[in-house]
């Protein structure tokens, strides 16, 4: 992950959609990305994927794909590497690709490919946390909604990535112009995500809130 105060203008922003939430067990069903390069959208990815497993009943409520829409689409191994001849060397942008994106395209390119994607990123989801400290909620949608983004189309992959580029423009503006608030958000050094208090065998003290990827610590004297 690079600076999350890079003010970028060029990279990739990407999405998935999946039959669940387990790196382990479950499998892409979607893979969306945009092209940006001096601030605009310069190229579309979209395609569906055959899972080559049932689509539960849950995530097709989620995401609206089912089993018969991605009956002829192209297995995972051909959609990542379409989708790899994609991003090329670009920096990776999402909301919540650390934990979630990112972890089903890694855990694939090794499966097929036995290759590493080491593409720099930054994910939105700590950004948001960062420069917009006092939203209860940070999901995509509550940061569409406080931004007056239309959430119009969301959890299909390419809606998300357009939803998601606006919520990236203004994030921007929030690190160009912090709010008081936000400078007062105690951030890693290691990485720059928060800070977050946490009760440990000696006291409070402060941990990065990417633990266990992140194990900088400090204390709160």
């Amino acid at each position: 992950m690079i600076n999350m105060d890079s003010l970028l203008t060029d990279y990739v922003l990407f999405d998935l959609e999946t039959t669940g939430l387990s790196t382990e067990n479950d499998q892409v069903v979607e893979i969306s990305a945009l092209k940006v390069t001096g601030g605009e959208v310069t190229e579309e990815f979209s395609t569906l994927v055959n899972p080559g497993m049932h689509i539960p009943y849950q995530a097709s409520c989620i995401n609206g794909i089912t089993d018969d829409m991605v009956k002829d689409a192209p297995d995972m191994e051909q959609a990542l590497k379409d989708f790899i001849s994609f991003i090329g060397n670009s920096v990776l942008i999402g909301h919540n690709i650390k934990r979630f994106d990112l972890g089903f395209i890694r855990r694939d390119a090794v499966r097929f490919f036995g290759k590493q994607i080491k593409n720099d990123y930054i994910d939105t989801l700590p950004l948001s946390r960062r420069y917009l400290p006092d939203m209860p909620s940070h999901s995509l949608g509550a940061l569409a909604e406080h931004y007056d983004v239309s959430y119009e189309g969301a959890h299909r992959a390419l809606a998300d990535c357009h939803i998601n580029k606006q919520v990236y423009d203004c994030l921007k503006q929030e690190i160009e112009n912090p709010s008081d608030s936000a400078k007062q958000v105690k951030t890693c050094p290691l990485c720059g995500n928060v800070m977050k208090k946490r009760n440990g065998k000696y006291g409070e003290f402060w941990g990065c809130a990417s633990f266990p990827d992140c194990r900088f610590t400090s204390d709160c004297r």
